[in-house]
């Protein structure tokens, strides 16, 4: 009786460790995070970040926020941050973004007479998300000062959160 018992137990085991296996433990993991801040005691703010490496296997942060809470109109941005030293993005083209539809549209560049830093780039999403499907991937062809553009691929879970991120935003102002 105690022998059966032992097989059992280590027949369903295996039975667990085989369905974690194939169904829990493969599972990746979402890459998005939707984040809030306080900017003061009573504002609390969202964005979105990620960070996402690419082709060349170089980081880059990808954030998503607002630019003016206190303004009633919704005027989201997208900024793009490098490692400093490793691109430089041509300030004065914008973004190119293609949907997995293949469906292309241009986020005019925030920075293209102030830029900050050569590796940071800063785009208006405002007139461009609503126009996004919300579960597909993305790629954003940024524009280099090489004339090259470098390809960053957006997954289908960061613009899924980028979109609860615009509902977020719609609730709270």
């Amino acid at each position: 009786m105690k022998r059966k018992f032992q097989q059992y137990f280590w027949r369903c085991a295996l039975v667990v460790f085989l369905a974690l296996t194939v169904c829990g433990w493969s599972v990746q993991p979402a890459q998005a995070m939707l984040r809030q801040h306080h900017d003061s005691p009573d504002v609390l703010r969202y964005h979105s970040q990620v960070s996402i490496k690419d082709e060349k296997g170089y980081a880059w942060q990808v954030l998503l926020f607002k630019q003016n809470y206190y303004s009633p109109v919704k005027d989201l941005r997208l900024r793009l941050v490098a490692f400093p030293g490793v691109v430089e993005i041509a300030h004065t083209q914008p973004l190119l973004i293609e949907t997995a539809a293949g469906k292309l549209l241009n986020a005019s560049d925030a920075y293209a007479l102030t830029a900050p830093v050569p590796n940071v780039g800063e785009y208006n999403l405002t007139d461009i998300l609503p126009k996004l499907p919300t579960t597909d991937a993305l790629k954003l062809y940024v524009p280099l000062s090489s004339g090259q553009q470098l390809v960053l691929n957006i997954s289908n879970t960061v613009v899924t959160e980028w979109q609860w991120l615009v509902t977020e935003i719609e609730q709270k102002h």
